[in-house]
């Protein structure tokens, strides 16, 4: 399976799971398990691909995964040269 094939199949998922198409502050605190304060900090963070409604941050799913698998690849990029 691709990394394409991945991210979609994850996209669906959360899509399903939480019944929308934007994850807010308390959504992403369940799914990741991070603090409010964290999640803030992260939904106002330039490399959070955020989208303003009203006075809130929302992130896609897609672009929070998209996101989320690239922080993953870049940690394991990382901790690959650090092992070396």
């Amino acid at each position: 399976m691709n990394m394409d094939n991945l991210i979609q199949a994850e996209v669906n998922r959360l899509t399903n799971k939480y019944d929308k198409d934007f994850l807010d502050c308390e959504d992403i605190i369940k799914i990741t398990g991070l603090g409010r304060d964290n999640v803030r900090n992260l939904l106002r963070s330039e490399s959070f691909p955020t989208t303003k409604v009203g006075k809130r941050q929302v992130v896609s799913v897609f672009n929070f995964v998209a996101w989320q698998t690239m922080q993953n690849t870049k940690a394991e990029v990382n901790n690959g040269k650090k092992e070396n």
